[in-house]
């Protein structure tokens, strides 16, 4: 008779066979990297991380995340990078090369993690197109300034530029996801950030099994968000740089997750979560995978099936690379993300 460890291993054996088969059969050249899910509410969803920030690792947390979300839930995950064209080589310092954002055409959800960037048009025209289509956007960290035009500023997208003025004050940041850069609020890798569930927000679907997030993010200041932004989770900044440090007394709680609507050209309503968190060492945390995972979930109007405690356990290593800027590793290609049968035994 088979017992339930028996039945659990060959599950686990199925998914990872799944998985690696669809990897394998990818090619090698390809600038970005697809984790095909298996089994889970997410089956049948589309999922488009974009990566691109030089300073947090957007390059190695985002994959982490689309694994979880492939092999835990069944959403097929496509991550993209900053790309340098004449080496096919990930270089978050490259600002202006996103190979493969017409994936956004027909995407699911789009998880943006970007900083800074001044895309050619041809390439920015699939952000901005999704983003006016009424399907939902999550954004972590530096997403509240995804975008910086310095020499193209008479491209139609320079609008969105996170210091944009006028009817597009704040940019992206600001018109589309609830604020802009303003400052930190934290003292940058010093003081890290303890999220709280806001009051009132006990019962909200997205902190759902979120009772421990913790990060070495520092906590990001905030003037006014903007439109119906509703905070979920506010971040408590510590003393110090470990989890039991006590909170700085000279600090008020800041909102570091909220959610909003965004309504653009189409008229159609979008589901929007942002997360100020987002430095590679935040993902370590099961409380704050958890919160990406629940919102993943709540974006994409599988609300009532997020689970007590959703599994949020680690594919494969993670052990990613201090932040901080020009400190990406180097020599890294999209392909290098793809799992290896010895992930399967650390994780699965």
């Amino acid at each position: 008779m088979v017992g339930p460890r028996e039945v659990i291993a060959v599950h686990k054996e199925l998914i990872a066979v799944a998985i690696l088969s669809s990897v394998v059969a990818w090619g090698a050249d390809e600038p970005w990297v697809t984790f095909d899910g298996f089994q889970g509410p997410g089956e049948g969803r589309h999922v488009v991380l974009i990566t691109g920030d030089e300073e947090y690792r957007s390059e190695e947390s985002m994959p982490q995340l689309a694994r979880i979300l492939a092999a835990r839930h069944g959403f097929r995950c496509t991550v993209l990078f900053a790309v340098t064209p004449e080496t096919g080589e990930i270089d978050p310092t490259v600002v202006d090369h996103i190979p493969g954002l017409e994936a956004l055409d027909s995407a699911d959800l789009m998880v943006l993690f970007t900083r800074f960037r001044e895309l050619p048009d041809e390439q920015m025209r699939h952000i901005i197109d999704y983003t006016n289509s009424g399907r939902p956007i999550i954004a972590l960290r530096t997403a509240t300034h995804p975008f910086n035009y310095t020499k193209h500023l008479d491209s139609p997208y320079a609008c969105w530029s996170f210091r944009a003025t006028g009817d597009f004050d704040g940019g992206y940041g600001r018109q589309v996801l609830g604020e802009t850069w303003v400052n930190h609020y934290g003292v940058h890798q010093k003081e890290s950030t303890r999220g709280l569930v806001a009051p009132g927000m006990e019962g909200h679907p997205i902190v759902r099994g979120c009772e421990d997030i913790w990060g070495p993010s520092d906590v990001y200041q905030i003037t006014t968000l903007t439109g119906d932004s509703e905070p979920v989770i506010m971040g408590q900044v510590l003393t110090g740089m470990d989890p039991a440090d006590p909170p700085n007394p000279d600090r008020q709680l800041v909102p570091v997750a909220w959610t909003k609507t965004y309504t653009g050209t189409q008229g159609k309503p979008s589901r929007v979560f942002t997360t100020t968190m987002g430095h590679a060492g935040d993902l370590v945390s099961e409380g704050f995978r958890r919160l990406l995972v629940n919102a993943v979930y709540w974006a994409v109007g599988l609300e009532e099936q997020i689970p007590t405690r959703a599994d949020v356990a680690l594919v494969g290593r993670y052990e990613p690379t201090p932040i901080g800027l020009g400190g990406h590793k180097r020599g890294v290609r999209p392909r290098d993300h793809r799992l290896v049968p010895t992930d399967f035994a650390n994780g699965m």
